[in-house]
């Protein structure tokens, strides 16, 4: 079953491509960590956003997946080896009016495979997990890639 934050649910997904994960310290031999160890990562990126945006946050779930699938890749015209770490998809804030209501919620899939794969080591893992988190809680605030990119540039470009 889901479990919340208060403020966000996530819900783990009940399909996938793998099996056979191992501990969170097995991502620093090479090995792939647990669905629940994955989750309880993603878990804490998004406890480290600051309270401001996280008290902003409502109708919207974060699940894990495996990998983007086929269909997905294409919709978001990605061609292999390039994949998605994650992916909002929802009515982003901008475009909420006095009409909005009454839907299922919007959804941030976090996928565990392709961050898993470029991740040398749990700390890597996690911090790539809070990139990505916040990218794509950019995007439920409104920002589109072109402006994300632009704030994720470093000063010094």
């Amino acid at each position: 079953p889901p479990w919340g934050l208060g403020w966000l649910a996530i819900w783990p997904a009940k399909f996938g491509r793998r099996a056979g994960f191992g501990s969170i310290r097995a991502a620093c031999e090479g090995r792939p960590v647990t669905r629940a160890e994955f989750e309880s990562l993603v878990e804490r990126a998004l406890k480290t956003l600051p309270r401001r945006f996280r008290a902003k946050l409502k109708n919207i779930a974060v699940v894990v997946e495996d990998w983007a699938d086929a269909e997905t890749l294409e919709e978001m015209e990605i061609e292999p080896p390039d994949t998605l770490y994650g992916l909002y998809r929802g009515v982003d804030l901008t475009h909420r009016d006095s009409s909005y209501g009454n839907v299922l919620p919007d959804t941030i899939t976090i996928y565990q495979g392709p961050i898993e794969e470029d991740s040398a080591d749990e700390a890597e893992m996690a911090e790539l997990i809070r990139d990505v988190v916040i990218h794509e809680v950019g995007h439920y605030f409104g920002l589109d890639d072109e402006a994300m990119a632009e704030i994720e540039r470093p000063e010094d470009d």
